[in-house]
């Protein structure tokens, strides 16, 4: 029998949240819930419990796909990696408004893999998203990756897995391989240039500033330029030093 649910996503409600918390429950372990973004409603599976956390949306899911909507120029004719994309939402948001060609990538897991799956076919992304399983910190399983924009939201929960976070994006970034002579073309927000390869991140879920700093800081020493462009969006891209010595 189907059992309603509060949604865990209105708790954490901040200005630009989307959830309409509406759930069902299908079974002991996963949760049905639709959740509404800008302009239409997905229909999403959660995993009740899961022990690599990639089992809710957060904040910074509905938060990031209402900036990205009002900043559409920044991601169109891009090629696209979202990591941690646990249930694949907000990959799946961005192909059905923008037809965005993407990717969803997050821990070598095939429970992962298969609710992602389950969620595009949902909301009729047939055939589902092109998916990468990698654990952050180990070896990258394409050795010249192409996407020249890399996305994710609410992912620095974990303090201790911010080394293995850095290693794995300064990897696609320093490595990144255009595949057509287009793709160095870059866009401006404001005064901000965002080449090509990019890294955007929202962060909507508190942590304390000190644990904050460190993943900023970490990834400053490892060659890489954060900024921070409002609403709690970070684009974080190669030092200008670091891409002339590529």
């Amino acid at each position: 029998m189907d059992i309603a649910l509060f949604s865990p996503a209105s708790l954490f409600a901040a200005d630009g949240d989307f959830s309409d918390g509406e759930t069902t429950e299908t079974s002991q372990s996963f949760v049905e819930r639709n959740h509404q973004f800008p302009g239409f409603e997905l229909q999403i599976r959660e995993f009740g419990f899961h022990q690599l956390n990639a089992n809710l949306l957060w904040p910074g899911t509905f938060a990031f796909a209402n900036w990205l909507l009002q900043h559409r120029h920044l991601i169109q004719r891009r090629r696209c990696l979202e990591i941690g994309s646990g249930t694949g939402a907000l990959a799946i948001f961005l192909k059905k408004e923008f037809n965005l060609d993407i990717t969803t990538s997050d821990y070598n897991d095939q429970e992962i893999e298969d609710n992602i799956v389950h969620n595009c076919i949902a909301n009729e992304i047939i055939p589902s998203l092109p998916h990468i399983k990698h654990t952050w910190g180990d070896e990258f399983p394409i050795s010249e990756p192409d996407w020249d924009l890399i996305i994710a939201s609410d992912i620095l929960l974990y303090v201790k897995q911010y080394p293995n976070l850095i290693k794995s994006l300064t990897f696609l970034l320093k490595t990144y391989k255009p595949t057509n002579a287009a793709s160095p073309t870059e866009c401006k927000l404001n005064d901000t240039e965002l080449p090509r390869p990019v890294f955007l991140m929202s962060w909507r879920r508190r942590i304390g500033k000190d644990d904050e700093s460190l993943f900023f800081t970490g990834c400053e020493e490892a060659g890489l330029q954060v900024k921070h462009l409002g609403n709690r969006v970070y684009c974080i891209k190669l030092r200008e030093k670091a891409t002339s010595e590529e």
